[in-house]
C-alpha cells in the first residue's frame, strides 16, 4: 500500500477538525504514513486537541497557502491528500482514494489528480444548485476548489511548482497550474464541508462576492489586499472562494 500523508491547514476548528481526525482514523492500516495539522495561530485549542487525536502539529503564520506549503514540506510519503479542517469523509473514502492511487501509480506517463465532489452540510435548495455548478465546473472546466480536497502525487505537485504561499486564491492559482499538465478527475464520493460561509452571507451574496474577488484577482490585485476585504474584525475566516 503506497503510504500517504495528509496535510491539513487550520485555523479555529476545535469544533470541526475532531471529527475530520476521527474520519482519517478509520483508514485501514498502513494507507496513511503522515497526518499533519497546521494550525494558523489558533486561540481555542485547534493544536492540541489534533494532538491528543495523534496528528503531527506544526505552527504557521496564518494564511491557507502557507500553511499548506508548510505542511506539505514537512511531509515525505509520495502521495498527499490536502483537506480543509472542516470537512467531513463519507464512508468509502479510504477506497476510493485506494483504488486512485492503484490507477495513478499504474499509468505513470498520464499524470492525474483527484477531488471529491462537493456536499454543503446546510439545508435549501439554492445549496443543492451551487453543488451541481461545482460538480460541472470540476469536471467540465477542470476547476474544483480546496473545499473538495486534493489527491496527487507529490511528484506531480512538485511539477508544477507547488503551493504559492499566499493567503487567499492559493487553491485556483494550483489548479490553473495543475490542470495543464494533468488530468483533475472525481473521486466520485462527496466531501461534506460546514456551511456556515453561505448561511452567513447567503448563497447568492456569497456567490457575488466570490466572483468580484477572481476578477479583482485576475486583474492583478494582490492576495493579501483580497484577504484583507474578507477578514471579519471579530472572527478571521480566510476560507477559499467557490
Amino acid at each position: 500500500m503506497t503510504p500517504l500523508a495528509v496535510v491539513i491547514p487550520a485555523l479555529r476548528e476545535a469544533s470541526r477538525l475532531p471529527l475530520l481526525l476521527a474520519d482519517l482514523a478509520a483508514a485501514p492500516p498502513g494507507l496513511i504514513a503522515e497526518c499533519l495539522v497546521v494550525d494558523g495561530g489558533s486561540d481555542d485549542g485547534t493544536a492540541a486537541l489534533a494532538r491528543l487525536a495523534g496528528a503531527t502539529t506544526l505552527s504557521s503564520p496564518p494564511g491557507r497557502g502557507l500553511q499548506l506549503q508548510s505542511g506539505v514540506a514537512a511531509s515525505e510519503a509520495p502521495w498527499l491528500l490536502l483537506l480543509h479542517a472542516d470537512a467531513r469523509l463519507p464512508p468509502g473514502w479510504a477506497q476510493a482514494v485506494q483504488r486512485a492511487i492503484a490507477k495513478g501509480e499504474a499509468q505513470p506517463e498520464r499524470p492525474s489528480a483527484w477531488c471529491f465532489d462537493l456536499a454543503v452540510a446546510a439545508p435549501g435548495l439554492a445549496l443543492r444548485l451551487l453543488e451541481r455548478v461545482v460538480a460541472w465546473r470540476s469536471r467540465w472546466r477542470q476547476l474544483p476548489y480546496g473545499d473538495q480536497g486534493l489527491l496527487l502525487p507529490r511528484q506531480l505537485l512538485h511539477a508544477v511548482g507547488g503551493i504559492a504561499p499566499i493567503p487567499l486564491m492559493e487553491d485556483l492559482d494550483l489548479m490553473l497550474r495543475l490542470r495543464r499538465r494533468a488530468a483533475i478527475r472525481s473521486l466520485g464520493l462527496p466531501l461534506t464541508v460546514d456551511g456556515r460561509r453561505w448561511q452567513r452571507l447567503g448563497v447568492v451574496g456569497t456567490a457575488r462576492r466570490n466572483a468580484a474577488l477572481r476578477r479583482a484577482w485576475r486583474r492583478g490585485c494582490s492576495p493579501d489586499a483580497l484577504a484583507a476585504r474578507v477578514v471579519q474584525p471579530q472572527a478571521l475566516d480566510r476560507k477559499s472562494v467557490v
